[in-house]
């Protein structure tokens, strides 16, 4: 059913697709491409309470809010010369391939997100939206997971400018959120959650519950690292272990969120085993919990996700359908035009529905209790512990 006190800003350019590190890289812009021409056609972009919008791209001054000027004219230099490797600031080094749109396309993204940040804190608009953003990963000197300029912490930095006082970030990638949690390590304006897969399976190796934020943040920082493996049932219940207690504990004024579509069961990166229908019923509650606790302000970003036909472009649809206050039925077939446009584009069949065909459910923690010889519990409690003292609550 629609919720017809949702409004979405949505910020798009076709530029966004510029982000392209050449044939061979698991970071291919078809998926942005085909995300957006599937909200085309479920007549998303048709509802009123949808807008597109496009933003200039991040301009130097901007970009300072996160990352160092050295940095910013590195990437410039590496575009200007897509050969030369600058390991020293993580430019074209094995993950992060150089390519002449390199600061043009980076730039580009981050308006996106800086600009939605702006809108949802004037007023502007409820909900906005940035798919082709999400580069958690890119630090404020150096380039890193495929990522970089890290539009996520630029867009929290510019709420900060304009006067936030309290603002949460989740992440639910299959990676850490790395490099937000890096720029506000020792705010304790900001409050970073990410869940994410166990750092001693995948990259980046960060992302342990003992990261609990610098010395004057201490308890701004949550990690929930989980068992390789994990599914919906496992996935979901360690989302809502912890991330609605903490938002409630935290109050924040606006709520930024990473939805990296790379925990599915199909992404060849990473080895959780979720599912669209799990990814969706995040959004879902991730756009409660903005009205419960952030006056319905939330500003939703991308990510990950490299299985690029099967996964992304439905992943997000929802994300975009869930801010517009659109939900689309699971159920719902997707469009044939967008199947044809799939098969133009990769030559590969498109996926017929909007589901993978599960009912996503899961124990609740707190009802339940936990099982002390469950490894994803046993991570769940660690985080607990680790943090929730720190925001005066009970593990």
């Amino acid at each position: 059913m629609a919720d017809t006190t949702c409004g979405l800003h949505l910020f798009w350019d076709e530029a966004e697709t510029g982000y392209d590190f050449g044939p061979g890289h698991p970071m291919d812009p078809t998926r942005l491409a085909l995300t957006m021409r599937l909200v085309e056609s479920l007549g998303l972009t048709r509802q009123p309470s949808v807008t597109v919008r496009s933003a200039p791209a991040a301009g130097d001054s901007t970009l300072r809010l996160v990352h160092t000027a050295e940095y910013v004219a590195a990437v410039k230099r590496a575009a200007a010369d897509p050969s030369a490797v600058d390991a020293a600031h993580g430019l074209g080094t094995d993950d992060n391939w150089a390519f002449p749109g390199l600061h043009t396309a980076s730039a580009l993204i981050a308006g996106q997100s800086v600009a939605a940040a702006e809108a949802v804190w004037r007023g502007e608009t409820p909900h906005a939206v940035n798919f082709a953003g999400g580069l958690h990963h890119a630090m404020p000197g150096q380039a890193s997971g495929f990522c970089i300029y890290n539009d996520p912490a630029l867009a929290i930095a510019r709420l900060l400018e304009l006067g936030a006082e309290r603002v949460a970030y989740v992440d639910v990638d299959v990676h850490h959120g790395d490099g937000v949690q890096q720029a506000f390590w020792n705010d304790p304006r900001v409050l970073t959650v990410s869940l994410h897969e166990s750092p001693t399976t995948l990259f980046p190796q960060t992302g342990w519950a003992t990261e609990t934020g610098g010395p004057d943040a201490q308890g701004t920082a949550a990690n929930l690292a989980l068992p390789a493996g994990t599914g919906d049932a496992g996935w979901l219940r360690a989302f809502h272990a912890l991330v609605p207690e903490l938002l409630a504990a935290f109050r924040p004024q606006v709520i930024v969120s990473q939805h990296g579509a790379d925990t599915h069961v199909e992404d060849p990166l990473a080895h959780l085993a979720v599912t669209v229908d799990a990814q969706r019923t995040v959004a879902e509650a991730i756009h409660r919990l903005a009205h419960e606790h952030a006056d319905g302000r939330w500003i939703a970003t991308g990510g990950g996700g490299y299985a690029v036909v099967d996964v992304v472009p439905r992943t997000w649809t929802h994300l975009v359908a869930t801010a517009a206050g659109h939900p689309v039925d699971p159920a719902t077939e997707t469009p044939g035009e967008w199947r044809a446009e799939v098969y133009r584009l990769t030559r590969r069949p498109a996926p017929l529905r909007m589901t993978d065909g599960a009912t996503p459910h899961w124990s609740d923690f707190h009802d339940g209790g936990y099982d002390p010889a469950d490894r994803l519990d046993q991570a769940v409690l660690a985080t607990r512990r680790a943090v929730l003292p720190q925001h005066g609550l009970i593990p």
